[in-house]
């Protein structure tokens, strides 16, 4: 035996549950097929935003929210219908409820105290993402709930990576780079540890896609193999193996939201040694895709978060109907799409629009939050296009500008060739509704949401939604559109786990020795989300599932 425990994989997820045993006293093998430079894996690069309930900041907001209430939105969002088999035993959605529960009990407990133990402060104004499908017991969040921390991903992955670094030096931890994983060893029906290749080196830098050349295998022991290796985002034949007929076909044309090495490889390697995955037919992709005009891995887009201002037009020139707004409901909206016969779709607004509400989602797209410039920041709401969005703007291959309908359209249709817009026909949509933004009693839904929007202090403070005003008005010129495309992203079912993290066989039994925490096991239990996401649950799930697999296999040891 190398160690107590090996651990697969060295993301957010992998570094929380290694410093949990590695501070409960175990010794900890840390194994990621990627160099150094990735260490935190895609985390590093997200947004980092967290969904807490009944924070301080919330309440400064002047947000009421409560246990009750995001249990309902979750449950409302999830929609799991799989809680039990046909023979009335537990069914694939009994641990993710199970663990659901268990989350946001902890997101309105304990989990901001346990953060900020760790030197993780949050941005004054909290977010609201994904508004909801329109009813009340339905998809969405009720209250702004997402909490972005200073530093973002990068300052969520820093602590844990400092503490990782502590155990290394003190011997507790072993990390091993470049080390890939063929196989989970499993000995008179118990994990005792994995085989697996040694990658050569790679100086690539953080996010570039590495070698895959072997140089030689190794084999490490241990009494627990936990796996953290992540999703399936970045490998688009497993994504579309695994798309579900209710969404329609897979984009021809998918963007990739994660860097390479989220390739889903743990998945079979798990299954063949007894562990079960479920609900591989739940998947999360966002539906405002850009292309990165400076690309980091291969097919890299970026994620805008729009406001609530931006008209949506499909491939055809027809706007998207209510409830399909921007920032409401992703996947409301790629089913809506998927089935309009087109892979792209169309934002249409003005550049003060553009410049206030547009955000675009990432660590490296938010370099004043990430590293903590306070003034920057301040600045924001002031400031006519943030330096990111203007770069999209002057570089993006998805984003067009005019003075006039005719000429903008003109633009769009260089781009979409195959799929020309007729100009009168969408000059005509925008005209109807820019002529409800002086009717106080509007029948336009849009219309009617950027109101409620603007009741709350942090979306006003912000300007993330902007004033009402009409599109056409040319003092908010010019005049913008930007293609929109699929971006692959996040894998909502994975290995069923019960609440400690055991990954579970097809009879519903743990496998003896093995655990998972992260993305790959749905964020816990196979899917801890259900069909769909409120936001801000995705490296708070890593934090969470991480935390409880890593002090759950240290308690068995």
């Amino acid at each position: 035996m190398d160690a107590d425990v090996v651990v697969v994989g060295a993301g957010l997820a992998g570094l929380v549950a290694t410093c949990e045993l590695a501070e409960a006293g175990r010794s900890v093998v840390l194994l990621d097929q990627e160099s150094e430079a990735n260490l935190g894996g895609q985390a590093w690069w997200s947004f980092g935003g967290l969904f807490l309930v009944g924070s301080p900041e919330q309440r400064r907001m002047g947000i009421s929210d409560s246990f009750d209430l995001a249990w309902q939105d979750w449950q409302g969002t999830a929609g799991w219908d799989r809680l039990t088999n046909a023979d009335g035993t537990p069914g694939p959605d009994h641990w993710g409820r199970r663990w659901a529960r268990a989350y946001v009990e902890w997101a309105a407990g304990g989990k901001r105290a346990w953060l900020r133990e760790r030197g993780i402060t949050f941005f004054p104004v909290v977010g609201w993402a994904e508004r909801g499908d329109g009813t009340s017991g339905g998809h969405g969040n009720s209250v702004p709930r997402f909490h972005i921390p200073w530093g973002t991903g990068t300052g969520l992955v820093a602590p844990f990576e400092q503490r990782l670094r502590e155990h290394v030096a003190a011997g507790r931890v072993f990390y091993r780079p470049r080390h890939r994983v063929d196989q989970i060893v499993r000995t008179g029906g118990v994990v005792t540890g994995v085989r697996g290749s040694l990658l050569a080196a790679d100086a690539s830098p953080r996010g570039v896609a590495s070698n895959r050349d072997v140089t030689g295998e190794f084999e490490y022991g241990g009494q627990v193999v936990v796996v953290t290796s992540g999703g399936i985002g970045g490998n688009h034949e497993l994504v579309r193996a695994n798309w579900p007929d209710r969404l329609g076909t897979p984009p021809a044309d998918l963007l990739t939201g994660v860097p390479a090495y989220v390739d889903g490889r743990m998945l079979a390697i798990t299954e063949a040694v007894g562990g079960t995955v479920v609900n591989r037919d739940r998947m999360w992709h966002y539906v405002e895709g850009v292309r990165n005009w400076d690309p980091v891995w291969p097919g890299h887009a970026i994620r805008i978060l729009p406001g609530p201002s931006s008209m949506w037009f499909d491939g055809a020139g027809n706007r998207l109907p209510a409830p399909y707004l921007p920032g409401f409901d992703t996947l409301g909206t790629l089913n809506h799409l998927r089935h309009t016969g087109f892979d792209h779709s169309w934002f249409v607004l003005n550049k003060s629009i553009v410049g206030k509400e547009f955000a675009l989602s990432g660590s490296e797209q938010n370099l004043d939050l990430t590293e903590r410039r306070y003034r920057e920041v301040l600045k924001r709401p002031i400031t006519p296009v943030t330096p990111s969005v203007k770069a999209f703007l002057e570089h993006g291959e998805d984003w067009v500008t005019a003075d006039t309908i005719g000429e903008l359209v003109a633009k769009m249709n260089a781009l979409t060739p195959d799929a020309p817009l007729d100009a009168a026909r969408l000059e005509r949509q925008i005209v109807e509704r820019d002529r409800q933004v002086d009717n106080a009693y509007t029948k336009d839904t849009q219309v009617a949401a950027i109101r409620v929007a603007r009741r709350y202090r942090g979306d006003r403070l912000t300007k993330r939604a902007f004033p009402l005003h009409r599109i056409l008005d040319p003092k908010h010129g010019p005049l913008v559109a930007v293609r929109l495309r699929v971006l692959s992203r996040k894998t909502l079912g994975g290995l069923h786990t019960d609440l400690g993290g055991r990954v579970l066989d097809a009879s519903g039994a743990p496998v003896p020795g093995l655990y998972a925490a992260g993305e790959v096991a749905g964020f816990g239990g196979g899917g801890v989300h259900g069909y769909r996401a409120l936001e801000g649950t995705f490296v708070g799930g890593c934090l969470f599932s991480g935390r409880s697999a890593g002090r759950s296999a240290a308690a068995d040891l």
